[in-house]
């Protein structure tokens, strides 16, 4: 791996260039924020518009079962929750409406779920975590990078929400999960829902998924102290990697393939995961 970061820092400059509209208004490059009553009166004027440009994976989440439906207060609680993103600096339309549209408290234990919109990590049990929203949609920001993904693997599928919000943004999730308890937790909070773009894998992730690959995106929601070897051959190329790394000062880092035998690597924020961990349990 070379140091060069010819294209990094990541600019996000150019995707907050254009104004975009989501439930709660239009977005500017200075970054100008809705109010969330501004939401209420957009949200009824969108809604028809929205609906008819639902990618497959959206238009199963909006079709699943009555029991998930999200009901007003989380909602407009997501909605909030996508206004402070803007705030935070998230300008990608797609990553935004992902995280518009997809209800988190209902990966949660009921009594977290009163947090679910807050912007804060989670537990969800074997010492793992939910990551929060703010981390979620950057990580996504910087692996779409304006493009398409056609191809992605996650790294710690946990309890299946980032899975879900990546289901909105690529065209195809591959999501592998080493403890048995929550790839069984990830199958039974996804079935209901009904997205036909999302597969799910039991086994060890620092290996990856060779028979899958090569993938255009790949993100890890746990912290090693090096990106796996494997992992980066099986990016594609021009392919983007984003993963937190360290010990106990960690930082978002992006790795970007940039010939069979070469990558490029820059070191974005700090940030804080749980540990990657090799095996199965």
């Amino acid at each position: 791996m070379t140091d060069k970061a010819r294209r990094f820092p990541l600019s996000l400059s150019a995707l907050a260039d254009k104004p975009f509209k989501s439930s709660f208004g239009t977005f500017s490059s200075r970054r100008t924020i809705a109010t969330p009553q501004t939401a209420t009166k957009n949200s009824a004027q969108d809604s028809q518009r929205r609906s008819n440009q639902l990618t497959p994976a959206a238009a199963a989440l909006k079709q699943a079962p009555s029991n998930l439906t999200a009901g007003a207060l989380p909602d407009a609680l997501r909605r909030a929750m996508v206004a402070r993103l803007v705030k935070q600096g998230i300008t990608n339309r797609a990553v935004l409406t992902a995280m518009e549209l997809v209800p988190r408290h209902l990966f949660m234990e009921p009594g977290f779920s009163g947090q679910a919109y807050v912007d804060a990590s989670i537990p969800i049990g074997y010492q793992q975590t939910i990551s929060q929203p703010y981390i979620v949609a950057r990580m996504l920001e910087i692996l779409c990078n304006g493009r398409t993904l056609n191809r992605v693997l996650e790294i710690g599928t946990g309890c299946g929400y980032q899975a879900t919000v990546l289901s909105q943004v690529a065209k195809e999730v591959f999501s592998i999960e080493r403890i048995k308890p929550l790839h069984e937790l990830a199958k039974s909070n996804l079935r209901p829902m009904r997205i036909a773009n999302i597969r799910l894998h039991y086994g060890d992730g620092m290996l990856g998924l060779p028979q899958a690959a090569p993938f255009d995106g790949i993100i890890l929601a746990a912290a090693g102290l090096e990106v796996p070897r494997i992992l980066l051959e099986q990016l594609s190329l021009g392919g983007r990697l984003v993963a937190p790394v360290g010990a106990q000062q960690q930082q978002l880092q992006l790795i970007e393939r940039i010939s069979k035998s070469e990558w490029s690597s820059v070191a974005l924020e700090q940030c804080h995961f749980v540990p990657l961990r090799p095996g199965t349990a």
